[in-house]
């Protein structure tokens, strides 16, 4: 089969290398899948750079969210198990761990829901507690992080500011949903923000972007507000204030989603059953910019990498040229 391997830490166009290998065995409580669509995750990029919190041993495939199909025929959501990750045309996942995936959903909007959905629902239901009525403020609206943020936060009956960098950016916020745009490229975020709170700030700011994004953050977060740490997409990693936060009673919550999946594995699941049917009603719909084919990959994960794309980009094994084979 083929698959991109990385034999050396770099840059993802640079350091990926697509080969022809043996399908990989399944381990002990492992399934083997066929790579229906793979979307690609900043921290498949980190992997490449070897800067991420997971370093699998080298070679190997990156991808970590699949649509896959079992053997058995059954359509699912998985997060493969590295070193076989699922830009590839075969990955491996461990079986409890899989999904069903939304029939609502094609296979490259399905994988989409998992990582970036799953972080959005425990970031602003779990752990910031969003109601309807608040105000909820995405750094990086356009992204597939935040786009997903968006979304929810609007099927949850927030007002939602998104904050992006440049106007064909805010053009994808905008028909995402957000009630109000800031282009951090054209305007003053702090003076925007507060212009469209009437000086209030926002209840409760999601941020995968870290560095100055979330100092911008603890400017304009309201009173009883929850700051919600995801990522840190800028490269920066921020050194919190913590007498600020004292000072002006807000929470700095940190969000690790992979964690639950060892540390309560039924919230998963009950987190992936809310966004299907928010999915079956039509509330949510991940937003898949670009499908591009397997050969594709390297270069896709680069302009993730680079900051450069919009929602989610999904490597899909039966494409070819753009067409399904």
């Amino acid at each position: 089969m083929q698959a991109w391997q990385v034999h050396q830490n770099g840059e993802p166009a640079e350091a990926m290398r697509l080969v022809e290998v043996d399908r990989p065995t399944p381990g002990d409580g492992q399934v083997l899948l066929k790579v229906r669509a793979a979307n690609i995750n900043f921290p498949d990029a980190l992997m490449c750079r070897g800067q991420y919190q997971v370093r699998p041993p080298l070679p190997f495939t990156p991808g970590v969210e699949i649509c896959g199909e079992t053997e058995d025929g059954r359509r699912v959501i998985a997060n493969p198990a590295l070193p076989h990750g699922g830009f590839a045309e075969y990955a491996v996942a461990d079986a409890a761990a899989l999904l069903p995936a939304p029939e609502a959903l094609d296979d490259a909007e399905a994988a989409a829901l998992h990582i970036g959905y799953q972080t959005g629902w425990f970031g602003l239901h779990r752990r910031a507690r969003l109601e309807a009525g608040e105000t909820l403020l995405v750094h990086a609206a356009a992204g597939g992080v935040g786009s997903a943020a968006v979304q929810l936060g609007k099927a949850a009956g927030a007002r939602v500011i998104g904050v992006v960098g440049g106007a064909d950016k805010a053009r994808v916020a905008r028909d995402l949903g957000c009630d109000v745009v800031i282009d951090r490229r054209a305007e003053d975020v702090i003076g925007a923000v507060k212009e469209a709170t009437g000086g209030r700030g926002a209840d409760v700011i999601y941020d995968p972007v870290g560095g100055e994004a979330y100092t911008q953050s603890t400017k304009v977060v309201a009173f009883e507000g929850r700051i919600v740490v995801v990522g840190f997409a800028s490269g920066s990693i921020p050194s919190p204030a913590l007498n600020h936060a004292l000072v002006k009673n807000y929470g700095v919550l940190g969000l690790h989603w992979g964690l639950y999946n060892t540390k309560n594995p039924k919230l998963v699941l009950h987190g992936h059953e809310q966004l299907t049917e928010l999915a079956a009603r039509g509330a949510i719909k991940p937003l898949v910019s670009e499908r591009v084919p397997l050969g594709e990959a390297a270069a896709a994960v680069q302009r993730v990498a680079d900051g450069v794309t919009t929602g989610r980009i999904a490597v899909v094994p039966t494409l070819e040229n753009g067409v399904a084979a």
